[in-house]
Protein backbone atom coordinates (compact mmCIF):
# COMPACT_ATOMS: atom_id res chain seq x y z
CA UNK A 1 0.00 0.00 0.00
CA UNK A 2 1.07 3.56 -0.62
CA UNK A 3 0.55 6.12 2.14
CA UNK A 4 -0.56 9.59 1.02
CA UNK A 5 -0.45 12.18 3.80
CA UNK A 6 -2.89 14.98 3.18
CA UNK A 7 -4.62 12.32 1.13
CA UNK A 8 -8.06 13.93 1.16
CA UNK A 9 -6.89 17.32 -0.05
CA UNK A 10 -7.09 18.38 -3.67
CA UNK A 11 -3.71 17.08 -4.84
CA UNK A 12 -3.66 14.17 -2.39
CA UNK A 13 -7.05 12.77 -3.35
CA UNK A 14 -6.31 13.02 -7.06
CA UNK A 15 -2.94 11.34 -6.49
CA UNK A 16 -4.84 8.58 -4.70
CA UNK A 17 -7.27 8.26 -7.62
CA UNK A 18 -4.38 7.94 -10.05
CA UNK A 19 -2.62 5.36 -7.88
CA UNK A 20 -5.81 3.32 -7.72
CA UNK A 21 -6.10 3.49 -11.50
CA UNK A 22 -2.55 2.14 -11.71
CA UNK A 23 -3.50 -0.87 -9.56
CA UNK A 24 -2.20 0.32 -6.19
CA UNK A 25 -4.06 0.44 -2.88
CA UNK A 26 -3.77 3.51 -0.67
CA UNK A 27 -3.82 4.68 2.93
CA UNK A 28 -4.92 8.31 3.11
CA UNK A 29 -4.35 10.50 6.14
CA UNK A 30 -6.50 13.49 6.98
CA UNK A 31 -6.28 16.01 9.80
CA UNK A 32 -9.84 17.30 9.65
CA UNK A 33 -12.65 15.69 7.65
CA UNK A 34 -12.25 12.03 6.74
CA UNK A 35 -15.11 12.00 4.21
CA UNK A 36 -14.15 10.45 0.89
CA UNK A 37 -14.76 12.52 -2.25
CA UNK A 38 -17.06 10.82 -4.75
CA UNK A 39 -14.23 9.85 -7.09
CA UNK A 40 -12.62 7.71 -4.36
CA UNK A 41 -15.83 6.01 -3.20
CA UNK A 42 -17.00 2.57 -4.26
CA UNK A 43 -13.62 0.83 -4.32
CA UNK A 44 -13.29 -2.78 -3.22
CA UNK A 45 -12.70 -3.36 0.48
CA UNK A 46 -9.16 -2.57 1.53
CA UNK A 47 -8.15 -0.57 -1.54
CA UNK A 48 -8.80 2.79 0.14
CA UNK A 49 -8.22 3.25 3.87
CA UNK A 50 -8.62 6.61 5.60
CA UNK A 51 -6.76 7.35 8.81
CA UNK A 52 -7.22 10.47 10.94
CA UNK A 53 -3.73 11.75 11.68
CA UNK A 54 -1.91 14.81 12.92
CA UNK A 55 1.41 14.33 11.11
CA UNK A 56 3.23 16.20 13.88
CA UNK A 57 2.35 13.32 16.27
CA UNK A 58 5.34 10.98 15.96
CA UNK A 59 3.84 8.02 17.81
CA UNK A 60 0.56 8.16 15.91
CA UNK A 61 2.41 8.42 12.60
CA UNK A 62 4.63 5.41 13.30
CA UNK A 63 1.63 3.43 14.54
CA UNK A 64 0.21 3.40 11.01
CA UNK A 65 2.92 0.94 10.05
CA UNK A 66 1.60 -1.54 12.62
CA UNK A 67 -1.82 -1.62 10.91
CA UNK A 68 -0.84 -1.40 7.26
CA UNK A 69 1.90 -2.82 5.06
CA UNK A 70 3.12 0.44 3.59
CA UNK A 71 5.64 0.21 0.73
CA UNK A 72 5.81 3.86 -0.35
CA UNK A 73 4.97 7.33 0.95
CA UNK A 74 3.70 10.46 -0.77
CA UNK A 75 4.04 13.24 1.81
CA UNK A 76 1.73 16.12 0.89
CA UNK A 77 0.39 17.21 4.30
CA UNK A 78 1.40 20.76 5.15
CA UNK A 79 0.68 23.58 7.54
CA UNK A 80 -1.73 26.28 6.37
CA UNK A 81 -0.09 28.47 3.76
CA UNK A 82 -1.59 31.58 5.38
CA UNK A 83 -0.22 30.88 8.87
CA UNK A 84 0.99 34.37 9.85
CA UNK A 85 3.83 33.31 12.16
CA UNK A 86 6.72 31.79 10.18
CA UNK A 87 8.10 30.00 13.24
CA UNK A 88 4.77 28.26 13.86
CA UNK A 89 4.56 27.33 10.18
CA UNK A 90 8.12 26.03 10.00
CA UNK A 91 7.78 24.03 13.22
CA UNK A 92 4.62 22.26 12.05
CA UNK A 93 5.95 21.44 8.59
CA UNK A 94 9.34 20.37 9.92
CA UNK A 95 7.81 17.96 12.45
CA UNK A 96 5.51 16.50 9.81
CA UNK A 97 8.36 15.93 7.36
CA UNK A 98 10.72 14.47 9.97
CA UNK A 99 8.03 12.07 11.21
CA UNK A 100 7.32 10.99 7.64
CA UNK A 101 11.03 10.40 7.00
CA UNK A 102 11.36 8.44 10.23
CA UNK A 103 8.39 6.32 9.22
CA UNK A 104 9.90 5.69 5.78
CA UNK A 105 13.09 4.42 7.40
CA UNK A 106 11.26 2.36 10.02
CA UNK A 107 8.95 0.70 7.51
CA UNK A 108 11.61 0.11 4.87
CA UNK A 109 9.72 1.79 2.05
CA UNK A 110 11.14 1.76 -1.47
CA UNK A 111 10.32 5.35 -2.46
CA UNK A 112 9.43 8.53 -0.58
CA UNK A 113 8.07 11.49 -2.51
CA UNK A 114 7.24 14.83 -0.97
CA UNK A 115 5.80 18.16 -2.02
CA UNK A 116 8.27 20.85 -2.92
CA UNK A 117 7.20 23.91 -4.92
CA UNK A 118 7.76 26.05 -7.99
CA UNK A 119 8.59 28.72 -5.40
CA UNK A 120 11.95 27.01 -4.98
CA UNK A 121 12.98 28.88 -8.13
CA UNK A 122 12.61 32.30 -6.52
CA UNK A 123 15.40 34.47 -7.88
CA UNK A 124 15.99 32.33 -10.99
CA UNK A 125 15.46 34.28 -14.23
CA UNK A 126 16.38 31.67 -16.85
CA UNK A 127 13.55 30.38 -19.06
CA UNK A 128 12.29 27.71 -18.71
CA UNK A 129 12.85 26.64 -15.11
CA UNK A 130 14.91 23.46 -14.99
CA UNK A 131 15.62 21.26 -11.98
CA UNK A 132 19.40 21.45 -12.39
CA UNK A 133 19.57 25.23 -12.02
CA UNK A 134 21.45 26.53 -8.96
CA UNK A 135 19.05 28.23 -6.57
CA UNK A 136 19.84 31.59 -4.94
CA UNK A 137 19.62 31.73 -1.17
CA UNK A 138 16.54 33.89 -0.60
CA UNK A 139 13.96 34.13 2.18
CA UNK A 140 11.07 35.64 0.24
CA UNK A 141 8.29 33.52 1.76
CA UNK A 142 7.99 30.79 4.38
CA UNK A 143 6.76 28.14 1.93
CA UNK A 144 9.76 28.08 -0.45
CA UNK A 145 12.12 28.53 2.49
CA UNK A 146 10.85 25.32 4.03
CA UNK A 147 10.44 23.39 0.77
CA UNK A 148 14.01 24.04 -0.31
CA UNK A 149 15.23 22.90 3.08
CA UNK A 150 13.02 19.81 2.80
CA UNK A 151 14.81 18.79 -0.39
CA UNK A 152 18.09 18.59 1.54
CA UNK A 153 16.60 16.88 4.59
CA UNK A 154 14.87 14.23 2.49
CA UNK A 155 17.96 13.44 0.44
CA UNK A 156 20.08 13.12 3.59
CA UNK A 157 17.58 10.87 5.38
CA UNK A 158 16.92 8.72 2.33
CA UNK A 159 20.59 8.14 1.62
CA UNK A 160 21.20 7.18 5.24
CA UNK A 161 18.28 4.74 5.42
CA UNK A 162 18.45 3.38 1.87
CA UNK A 163 15.18 4.58 0.31
CA UNK A 164 14.69 6.73 -2.79
CA UNK A 165 13.51 10.31 -2.34
CA UNK A 166 11.61 12.27 -4.96
CA UNK A 167 11.12 16.01 -4.61
CA UNK A 168 7.98 17.23 -6.37
CA UNK A 169 8.42 20.85 -7.45
CA UNK A 170 4.71 21.35 -7.94
CA UNK A 171 3.59 24.30 -10.03
CA UNK A 172 0.30 26.21 -10.12
CA UNK A 173 -2.52 23.69 -9.69
CA UNK A 174 -6.27 24.17 -10.04
CA UNK A 175 -9.32 21.92 -10.00
CA UNK A 176 -11.74 20.05 -7.70
CA UNK A 177 -11.18 20.56 -3.95
CA UNK A 178 -8.67 23.32 -4.69
CA UNK A 179 -9.11 26.67 -2.93
CA UNK A 180 -10.79 29.04 -5.44
CA UNK A 181 -9.39 32.10 -3.67
CA UNK A 182 -5.80 31.24 -4.47
CA UNK A 183 -3.39 34.05 -3.52
CA UNK A 184 -0.92 32.96 -6.21
CA UNK A 185 -3.17 32.87 -9.30
CA UNK A 186 -6.51 34.44 -10.30
CA UNK A 187 -7.60 31.60 -12.57
CA UNK A 188 -9.45 29.43 -9.98
CA UNK A 189 -11.41 32.47 -8.82
CA UNK A 190 -12.40 33.34 -12.40
CA UNK A 191 -13.66 29.80 -13.02
CA UNK A 192 -15.47 29.52 -9.69
CA UNK A 193 -17.17 32.90 -10.08
CA UNK A 194 -18.49 31.91 -13.49
CA UNK A 195 -19.75 28.56 -12.21
CA UNK A 196 -21.50 30.21 -9.25
CA UNK A 197 -22.82 33.22 -11.13
CA UNK A 198 -20.74 35.71 -9.15
CA UNK A 199 -18.58 38.71 -9.88
CA UNK A 200 -14.95 37.50 -9.65
CA UNK A 201 -14.07 40.83 -7.97
CA UNK A 202 -10.35 40.60 -8.69
CA UNK A 203 -9.96 44.09 -7.30
CA UNK A 204 -10.30 42.68 -3.78
CA UNK A 205 -6.97 43.06 -1.89
CA UNK A 206 -6.48 39.33 -1.30
CA UNK A 207 -6.98 38.38 -4.97
CA UNK A 208 -4.25 38.68 -7.61
CA UNK A 209 -5.18 40.70 -10.72
CA UNK A 210 -5.46 39.30 -14.24
CA UNK A 211 -4.85 40.81 -17.68
CA UNK A 212 -5.64 39.18 -21.01
CA UNK A 213 -2.00 38.75 -22.06
CA UNK A 214 -0.76 37.58 -18.68
CA UNK A 215 0.32 33.95 -18.75
CA UNK A 216 1.24 31.21 -16.31
CA UNK A 217 2.22 27.57 -16.27
CA UNK A 218 -0.87 25.88 -14.85
CA UNK A 219 -1.77 22.21 -14.42
CA UNK A 220 -5.17 20.66 -13.80
CA UNK A 221 -5.18 18.74 -10.54
CA UNK A 222 -6.15 15.45 -12.19
CA UNK A 223 -2.99 15.66 -14.29
CA UNK A 224 -0.98 16.63 -11.21
CA UNK A 225 -2.19 13.57 -9.33
CA UNK A 226 -1.38 11.32 -12.28
CA UNK A 227 2.14 12.75 -12.58
CA UNK A 228 2.84 12.07 -8.90
CA UNK A 229 1.40 8.55 -9.15
CA UNK A 230 3.57 7.77 -12.17
CA UNK A 231 6.65 8.93 -10.27
CA UNK A 232 5.72 6.63 -7.40
CA UNK A 233 5.27 3.49 -9.51
CA UNK A 234 8.01 4.00 -12.11
CA UNK A 235 10.42 1.07 -12.09
CA UNK A 236 13.40 3.39 -12.30
CA UNK A 237 13.90 7.11 -11.78
CA UNK A 238 17.02 8.96 -12.84
CA UNK A 239 16.70 12.05 -10.64
CA UNK A 240 15.84 13.20 -7.11
CA UNK A 241 13.88 16.30 -8.16
CA UNK A 242 11.08 16.64 -10.72
CA UNK A 243 9.05 19.58 -11.94
CA UNK A 244 5.35 18.73 -11.81
CA UNK A 245 3.55 21.23 -14.01
CA UNK A 246 2.11 21.78 -17.46
CA UNK A 247 5.43 22.64 -19.05
CA UNK A 248 4.06 25.59 -21.06
CA UNK A 249 2.58 29.04 -20.63
CA UNK A 250 -1.20 29.43 -20.71
CA UNK A 251 -2.53 32.86 -21.66
CA UNK A 252 -5.18 34.20 -19.27
CA UNK A 253 -7.27 35.50 -22.16
CA UNK A 254 -7.47 31.95 -23.52
CA UNK A 255 -8.65 30.72 -20.12
CA UNK A 256 -11.40 33.35 -20.10
CA UNK A 257 -12.44 32.25 -23.61
CA UNK A 258 -12.76 28.68 -22.31
CA UNK A 259 -14.76 29.89 -19.30
CA UNK A 260 -17.17 31.85 -21.49
CA UNK A 261 -17.58 28.83 -23.76
CA UNK A 262 -18.42 26.63 -20.76
CA UNK A 263 -20.61 29.27 -19.06
CA UNK A 264 -21.96 31.60 -21.78
CA UNK A 265 -23.82 33.70 -19.22
CA UNK A 266 -20.53 34.63 -17.49
CA UNK A 267 -19.38 37.02 -20.24
CA UNK A 268 -16.07 37.54 -18.47
CA UNK A 269 -13.59 40.05 -19.81
CA UNK A 270 -10.07 40.99 -18.77
CA UNK A 271 -8.14 44.23 -19.23
CA UNK A 272 -6.04 44.10 -22.40
CA UNK A 273 -2.28 43.76 -22.33
CA UNK A 274 -0.13 42.56 -19.45
CA UNK A 275 -0.19 43.43 -15.78
CA UNK A 276 2.43 46.21 -15.62
CA UNK A 277 3.45 45.16 -12.12
CA UNK A 278 3.95 41.47 -12.89
CA UNK A 279 7.38 39.88 -13.44
CA UNK A 280 8.10 38.23 -16.82
CA UNK A 281 6.17 34.99 -17.30
CA UNK A 282 8.10 31.75 -16.86
CA UNK A 283 7.33 28.06 -16.91
CA UNK A 284 8.73 24.77 -15.67
CA UNK A 285 10.49 22.38 -18.00
CA UNK A 286 9.02 18.88 -17.56
CA UNK A 287 11.48 16.91 -19.71
CA UNK A 288 12.64 14.85 -16.72
CA UNK A 289 9.08 13.91 -15.81
CA UNK A 290 8.17 13.10 -19.40
CA UNK A 291 11.30 11.03 -20.05
CA UNK A 292 11.18 8.96 -16.85
CA UNK A 293 7.40 8.35 -16.67
CA UNK A 294 5.92 9.10 -20.10
CA UNK A 295 3.73 11.80 -18.55
CA UNK A 296 1.88 14.14 -20.90
CA UNK A 297 -0.90 16.41 -19.57
CA UNK A 298 -4.33 15.19 -20.67
CA UNK A 299 -6.28 18.31 -19.67
CA UNK A 300 -5.70 21.38 -21.77
CA UNK A 301 -7.64 24.56 -20.92
CA UNK A 302 -10.55 23.64 -23.19
CA UNK A 303 -11.02 20.32 -21.38
CA UNK A 304 -10.09 21.36 -17.84
CA UNK A 305 -12.36 24.40 -17.52
CA UNK A 306 -15.71 22.68 -18.24
CA UNK A 307 -14.70 19.73 -16.07
CA UNK A 308 -13.99 22.05 -13.14
CA UNK A 309 -17.17 24.07 -13.77
CA UNK A 310 -19.23 20.87 -13.61
CA UNK A 311 -17.58 19.94 -10.32
CA UNK A 312 -18.19 23.35 -8.79
CA UNK A 313 -21.85 23.32 -9.82
CA UNK A 314 -22.55 19.87 -8.38
CA UNK A 315 -20.70 20.03 -5.05
CA UNK A 316 -21.08 22.11 -1.94
CA UNK A 317 -18.69 24.97 -1.46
Amino acid sequence: MILVTGGLGSIGSHTARALLDLGESVVLTAYRSTDLPSYLAGEADGRVVVEALDVTDEAAFLDLGKRHEITGIVHLAAARFDEPDPVTYLRADALGLLNALEAAASWGVRRFSYASTIGAYAGVSEVPLREEFPLPVLAVHQIPVFKRTAELWAALAGDAAGFETVGLRIGTIFGPLNEPDNPFTPLPRLIAAAAWGEDPDLAAPHRPPAYADDAADVLYVKDCGRAIALLMVAERLNHRIYNVSGGALVRFGDVVDAINAAVPSAQLTLPSGRNPGAPPANYQDIARLRTDTGFVPEYDVERAVPDYVEWLRTHDR
